[in-house]
């Protein structure tokens, strides 16, 4: 019995110790990582620029007069290390006068990560932009770390079991010993013994927990989704090269708590008259006349279209494609059979766009994919942002007028949009919906404050947008 206590403490070390030696050397990939979760509000994502904080390129340079153990406790406690009355520490608080978070949990190692991203930014090595929460420049995913948990649970379960295994065969030479005879358990034993059966069962527990945790934290973050959709329509094209008002299209953006999808007759508004489109001739618009039922071999919309049968539907625009493609090829008086197999391609195109296991009808409005979505608990009014904040598009949604396939641009996570609240300036100039902060105003008006945002105005508050 000796033996077996010996071996379980043993075992407990190995548990306790086993993660120091998967920990990685310092890295600016991992700074990155610090940097977005600890410095990003305060600190210029430039390094170059200074915010709330002062831009921390050099300021390796800048404590070189003091021990490298004083930046790690700057960093963790800056009014610490203002108390005790450290030089540089006054210097900063004197000059900048902002309180910097404490963060104790951070290590040595952390810091120095931090600091390597900090440099590769500032000498190019690593991009590196100047924050604006809302414009969520930066769409890479972050490395995942899940291969290192997966490895250390691996070697955790072999350990338990050759352990399992040891303190067997030491129980069973301990009853030797005093005349007892035990028989050695197989591993089937060992498997279905109640111990065994009761870690599966807590271990089971403990992951499905973690899953679901994780996959509620993620709902909805899904950068660079950018599906297919049932017609491919191009932001490039309407909002980049024909400067297309996203309002224009999106118009419950600026009255609404929705943006909506704009309807059929919305996009008729332009394509009663343009039938062709500069990339996929007759393809995509002609799946706009058949939801909508438009006839543009007459430019009239149809009668009783609801109730028309599936093959006088085809019958008016297969026509339609086959004239089209008539036309637009010079040497071809009449339909050959490759114009056959392009009118049959795009109306087997219309189909499968329109149609599908629960509408069985062409028939009807275009079903859109869709891309953005907040969890139900989250609540957002695009209305709020778009003509009381006045925020571009663009904040949240990135540069759709260079998407062809739009996708999402930003991760819409919790943590985003309270750094977009702290750092954003409400817009007071020739806005009467903020005449109401009389103080704020005065202030802006005596210069005792330069700037109000939307955390000032409460922004940060939780029932404005969990209520």
């Amino acid at each position: 019995m000796i033996y077996c206590r010996k071996l379980r403490h043993i075992f407990t070390l190995l548990v306790i110790t086993l993660p120091l030696f998967l920990i990685a050397e310092p890295t600016a990939e991992e700074g990155k990582t610090l940097f977005r979760n600890y410095c990003a509000s305060c600190h210029a994502k430039n390094m170059k620029s200074d915010m709330t904080g002062p831009a921390l390129a050099g300021l390796e340079e800048r404590w070189s007069d003091y021990p490298r153990e004083d930046l790690y406790n700057w960093v963790r406690n800056s009014q610490a290390l203002i108390k005790a009355g450290h030089p540089r520490a006054t210097e900063l608080w004197n000059k900048w006068g902002s309180v910097m978070t404490a963060w104790p949990n951070l290590t040595d190692d952390n810091v120095e990560s931090i600091i390597a991203y900090v440099n590769a930014v500032d000498s190019g090595e690593m991009g590196g932009k100047a924050v604006v929460a809302i414009t969520a420049e930066e769409t890479e995913d972050e490395k995942s770390n899940s291969w290192v948990y997966l490895l250390l649970a691996g070697i955790l379960g072999l350990m338990a079991l050759l352990l399992t295994r040891i303190i067997g065969n030491l129980n069973q030479i301990a009853a030797a010993k005093e005349g007892d005879f035990v028989e050695r358990g197989s591993w089937t034993d060992i498997f279905a013994s109640k111990g065994a059966i009761t870690f599966l069962l807590f271990a089971g527990v403990i992951f499905l927990g973690y899953t679901t945790v994780s996959s509620a934290v993620n709902f909805g973050r899904q950068e660079g989704y950018a599906p297919d959709q049932p017609i491919k329509f191009s932001h490039e094209t309407h909002a980049g090269l024909h400067k297309i008002d996203c309002e224009y299209c999106h118009d419950g953006a600026r009255r609404s708590k929705h943006a909506v999808i704009p309807a059929t007759n919305t996009c008729m508004n332009c394509h009663s008259a343009i039938k062709n489109g500069s990339v996929y001739g007759t393809a995509e618009i002609t799946k706009i006349y058949a939801s909508i039922g438009y006839d543009p071999n007459e430019s009239k919309y149809i009668e009783d279209y609801d109730n028309l049968e599936a093959d006088s539907v085809k019958a008016i625009f297969t026509k339609w494609i086959g004239d089209q493609y008539v036309a637009f090829t010079d040497d071809v008086d009449e339909l050959n059979s490759e114009g056959e197999k392009v009118v049959e391609e795009q109306w087997k195109g219309i189909v499968t766009s329109l149609t599908h296991s629960e509408k069985e009808k062409v028939q009807g409005p275009i079903e859109w994919t869709r891309i953005h979505n907040l969890p139900d608990h989250a609540y957002f009014n695009h209305s709020q942002h778009v003509t009381v904040g006045k925020l571009e598009c663009q904040a949240c949604h990135g540069k759709v007028e260079a998407m062809e396939v739009v996708e999402q641009h930003a991760p819409l996570s919790m943590g985003w949009c309270i750094n977009c609240h702290r750092q954003t300036e409400v817009q007071f100039g020739d806005n009467d919906y903020y005449q109401s902060f009389v103080k704020y105003h005065d202030e802006l008006a005596n210069g005792t404050r330069d700037k109000v945002t939307v955390e000032d105005i409460g922004g940060l508050e939780c029932q404005k947008c969990h209520y």
